[in-house]
């Protein structure tokens, strides 16, 4: 028996208007402090072996690791980090409707180039937010696993490493394709986003197998779309106000 039922409707909300960013529009709100505990979470869980680069990943799409991700970085830069968050959703890139921003250029530009050496400072842009810039995904490619365990991306990790103090990447979810588990083993760590009521038990326990074969740091978990007692979202669709479930476990 499956401990969350998962529902069979997919949505592209946040691939055609972006992830709502509550802790900039409602940053006093309890889900902006949720968010909040959770960044305080990850860093602690970094006390002997700093966690610079990390992933959020789901098991499957819809299951809002765009959203979460997104609102980890603000709050990361609300704390005077300097943050660089990097759309490396290659095939539903959602970063540059979420800061309306232009998308010619970015992540594929950069890994399909063939130059030696790239001043890619004109490819990273500013927020409104304080501390925090942005690399979008740039054109999608025909081959997004092969650019993301390029030798080109490794050095691109080790560059915006050397750069940022917090370098937050939104990587697909692990079970729709095998881009995340070429990436995630070159990064401090990653977090699964689970969505309460949808994603399976079985896809959960599947998405941590392929996260330890790829020899990734699992952090652990998000959950989310929590509703308790008719609260869910505060009117934004969303329940990450009650019941956000951080773990370092990773059954």
């Amino acid at each position: 028996m499956s401990l969350f039922k998962r529902k069979s409707v997919v949505s592209n909300e946040t691939t055609k208007y972006g992830a709502k960013l509550i802790t900039v529009r409602k940053p006093k709100s309890v889900i902006a402090e949720q968010f909040r505990t959770i960044r305080t979470n990850i860093s602690f869980m970094g006390i002997d072996h700093p966690i610079k680069t990390f992933a959020f990943t789901s098991a499957n799409i819809s299951e809002g690791k765009s959203t979460v991700t997104d609102n980890i970085a603000v709050v990361a830069a609300n704390a005077g980090k300097k943050v660089l968050l990097v759309d490396a959703d290659l095939r539903r890139p959602t970063l540059h409707k979420t800061f309306n921003v232009p998308n010619q250029k970015g992540l594929t530009t950069i890994l399909t180039s063939e130059a030696a050496e790239m001043d890619i400072t004109d490819m990273i842009k500013e927020t409104e937010v304080e501390n925090l810039s942005i690399l979008t995904s740039g054109p999608i490619p025909p081959n997004p696993a092969e650019l993301l365990n390029s030798q080109r991306m490794q050095a691109l990790i080790a560059s915006m490493k050397d750069n940022y103090d917090v370098v937050i990447l939104d990587v697909p979810p692990i079970l729709a394709v095998s881009d995340t588990q070429a990436l995630v083993s070159h990064l401090d760590g990653v977090v699964l986003v689970v969505k309460m009521g949808q994603t399976e038990k079985a896809g959960l326990k599947r998405s941590v197998e392929l996260l330890k074969l790829a020899h990734a740091n699992i952090l652990g978990y998000i959950m989310n779309d929590v509703d308790r007692n008719g609260d869910a979202g505060y009117g934004y669709g969303y329940g990450y106000g009650y019941g956000y479930g951080y773990s370092s476990e990773s059954k």
